[in-house]
């Protein structure tokens, strides 16, 4: 996708001049508003794009007078960027030692099978043996006399990492069709398909189900996938979204940061995400990997 460009005036704060004289509390928020000027790059290129639209676009909003930019592409390093100066902010899911890392939701990640598959309940090591050679007929998970057809996932696509990093899959992963870079893609493809398995995003697999789409959600170690499950962690199949910055980012930067972390930010991201918990630091869960510095986002 080609950069994205919003620019809107800066709003000026001569209206509050008369209201200096009663007020210098206000003159003060004006003056801060104007100090929040200049323009940010934001680069990624996973499936994060259309809620990250959203913040840009209500950060600009709510701050005449900045501009927040968007790089956005299968071929876009966005942490290369951002360690060169060429952009302030990366989204991705793995961290960088070299930069500082602001966890602003969960995705959590569904298995997906047809409606028509009487499995309805699997453990991480079957999980893990579907998405494998392990597996090979739905037989040895209780289900019907039929070979797996497993509909993989891009590995430029943010969501296969996360996958595998929550289930220490390290192993190729099996394939029975060309890879599909969207979760649009995927849900056509399994509602059709009667013995296929794939994952995508749980917030698009339950819009999907709300849709009426002949997909189900498989329960994976007795936890149904949900906000609060994915959230606590207890459903483990869970990918972070971070934002990776400078050590010691710009003003600008770190005022989209905090909007990002704040009640109406949160309220964005869970169009997409499942949001943090906003009383407790950000942290990076142990079974994240480093980036592959061959990775496109690095």
């Amino acid at each position: 996708m080609a950069q994205r460009t919003l620019t809107i005036s800066f709003r000026c704060c001569a209206h509050a001049v008369g209201t200096l004289l009663l007020s210098g509390g206000l003159w003060l928020l004006c003056d801060a508003d104007a100090a929040l000027t200049g323009r940010i790059l934001i680069a990624g290129y996973g499936p994060e794009l259309p809620v990250v639209q959203d913040l840009a676009k209500a950060y600009e909003r709510l701050h005449p007078g900045t501009a927040i930019d968007l790089e956005w592409d299968s071929t876009v390093r966005a942490i290369h960027l951002v360690k060169t100066g060429a952009a302030q902010i990366a989204v991705t899911d793995q961290p960088d030692p070299a930069l500082k890392t602001t966890q602003i939701a969960w995705d959590g990640i569904a298995v997906i099978v047809n409606f028509a598959n009487p499995v309805r309940e699997v453990s991480s090591a079957q999980v893990r043996g579907l998405f494998s050679t392990q597996i090979t007929n739905w037989a040895e998970v209780d289900g019907a006399t039929a070979r797996v057809e497993v509909i993989p996932r891009t590995s430029v696509n943010n969501l296969t990492a996360g996958f595998q990093n929550s289930l220490g899959l390290t192993e190729r992963m099996a394939a029975s069709a060309a890879p599909v870079p969207s979760d649009q893609k995927v849900l056509s493809l399994v509602s059709g398909r009667d013995a296929t398995v794939s994952y995508i995003s749980l917030a698009a697999a339950l819009k999907a189900q709300e849709d009426g789409i002949s997909i189900h959600i498989l329960t994976v170690d007795q936890i149904d996938p949900g906000e609060a499950t994915v959230k606590n962690g207890r459903y483990r199949l869970r990918r972070p979204v971070l934002m990776l910055t400078a050590t010691q980012p710009d003003p600008l930067t770190e005022s989209f940061l905090s909007f990002v972390r704040s009640v109406d930010g949160q309220q964005l991201l869970r169009t997409m995400f499942v949001p943090v918990e906003m009383s407790v630091p950000a942290t990076v869960p142990s079974n994240v990997q480093q980036l592959d510095p061959s990775s496109p986002s690095s």
